[in-house]
């Protein structure tokens, strides 16, 4: 039948190797490093793994965001992304690896102040995660290009100033863990992205911030903060 109007393109993530990446879904882990749990004021040792999820719409090349509205507190999150080519449903942790495609820097960006209020009243994040242009991404690798991505640094600047740094290593659920774990609830499908939690020291930005995140063996994701449209 023919639609009322055209509908959207798909939002298409570019790769090391020139092709393109047609985004699905967006998962994202949260307090997945013990540190940061810490700072957010929770136990990390009591609490399973949990996500929540952001539009597809979301999810933009390096290059530069805009501060949303109804916000005093935009902060940043480094995380790794994990590219999903290859659905399943309850996923063993030994066969998790052969479900990702690859490997990219990304950001989770996070109305702050939003989030505070919503734990407060007991209601769901979604006005303080899935943002427009919440989600940023850098080039994603192919797992064969990449040396073994369970360890490595990863970092955030912010105007050449180091913010975050931590280590993949310090994972509480590592990424196995977190594929088996959404695939209890949602049958994973190829072109689905997983941000897989961020290091302590997050922080608040402004218009003109620029914002790097550096993860060992991948290419660098690099933003630029723009004014509030």
């Amino acid at each position: 039948m023919k639609p009322v109007f055209d509908p959207k393109p798909p939002v298409i993530v570019a790769t090391s190797r020139g092709e393109g990446f047609p985004v699905g879904r967006v998962f994202c882990i949260g307090r997945n490093y013990a540190a940061h749990a810490r700072e957010m004021g929770h136990d990390p040792d009591r609490e399973p793994p949990f996500f929540f999820t952001k539009w597809a719409e979301t999810v933009v090349q390096a290059g530069t965001i805009t501060m949303p509205p109804e916000t005093d507190d935009y902060q940043f999150e480094a995380e790794l992304v994990v590219a999903i080519h290859k659905g399943g449903r309850n996923i063993r942790p030994a066969d998790a690896q052969a479900h990702i495609y690859g490997y990219a820097c990304g950001l989770d960006m996070t109305r702050r102040d939003l989030q505070a209020e919503a734990k407060k009243k007991g209601r769901p994040w979604d006005v303080a995660k899935n943002v427009e242009q919440s989600a940023p991404i850098g080039l994603i690798h192919p797992v064969e290009d990449l040396p073994d991505m369970t360890l490595g640094g990863i970092t955030l600047t912010q105007n050449g100033e180091l913010r975050q740094s931590g280590d993949l290593s310090d994972m509480i659920w590592p990424v196995v863990d977190v594929i088996a774990y959404i695939s209890r609830f949602y049958t994973l499908e190829a072109g689905d992205l997983i941000y897989t939690g961020t290091p302590e020291g997050v922080g608040p930005v402004r218009a003109g911030d620029t914002l790097s995140v550096m993860i060992a063996g991948l290419s660098d994701l690099n933003v630029t903060v723009g004014e509030r449209q």
